[in-house]
């Protein structure tokens, strides 16, 4: 079990709660659904701290970050219409390769999406939109503010990688990960030892959501913000340590 989710108890990741639903910060390296691999699962943690939790949306399991869970099934369907709808703002921060000056940009090329995969395929893709924009610019690296207006899977890293910005730490889409080494003069590993990454996952947080409360709460916005996990955290001050 990853040191991330070791002992990991429930009221420690909730942002937010009220009646209808629970916000919480997803620690990376734990799925958001029943996982046959794993031991425990947020679906699972959430049910032990309320019986009728049912999640709203999905993280990939290495992806940490804000994460709805409906406390009834009428929340859950509100937040379902929503999504529909196109009505909830997730925005995510990424570490890509490369040097990135975004504004806006509008990445609409169509995916096509298999069970674990998913690619750009002008031909047999669904339309998907993700709007990116350049937060900070490092030594080799970028950080990206990405807004996926519609939802699919794998969508923010597709489109990285298409404009050649692939996510730092993910080699299925042409990501590399991060080393020391490559950002920092003089730069010496003792004698017998292996270099290990600055970040051992995909470098992908999804950072804040925006959404109409439960229409029974006066129907007014619940906005809230995930701060970083240690793990991207130290990223981020490493590479702004070493420009």
């Amino acid at each position: 079990m990853h040191k991330y989710i070791k002992g990991l108890k429930f009221e420690d990741i909730i942002l937010k709660e009220n009646d209808h639903f629970i916000i919480i910060n997803k620690p990376p390296y734990i799925s958001t659904l029943e996982d046959r691999n794993d031991p425990i699962d947020i679906l699972k943690l959430a049910k032990n701290y309320n019986p009728e939790a049912q999640v709203c949306h999905r993280l990939d399991k290495e992806t940490s970050g804000v994460l709805v869970i409906a406390k009834h099934k009428e929340a859950y369907r509100h937040f379902s219409i929503l999504l529909e709808r196109r009505q909830v703002k997730k925005v995510y921060h990424t570490v890509v390769d490369g040097i990135h000056e975004l504004d806006n940009l509008e990445a609409d090329e169509p995916i096509f999406s298999s069970t674990s995969k998913s690619r750009v395929d002008f031909r047999s893709g669904k339309p998907s939109l993700t709007l990116m924009s350049t937060l900070e610019i490092f030594k080799l690296h970028t950080l990206l503010k990405c807004f996926p207006v519609s939802g699919r899977l794998h969508q923010i890293r597709v489109h990285a990688a298409f404009h050649n910005a692939p996510v730092c730490g993910d080699p299925e889409y042409g990501g590399r990960h991060i080393y020391l080494s490559e950002i920092k003069r003089n730069y010496s590993l003792g004698k017998w030892k292996e270099e290990k990454p600055l970040i051992d996952r995909v470098a992908l947080h999804a950072h804040n959501i925006a959404f109409q409360d439960f229409e029974g709460n006066e129907k007014e916005i619940i906005a809230v913000e995930a701060p970083y996990p240690k793990d991207f955290d130290v990223l981020i001050k490493q590479l702004r340590k070493y420009l």
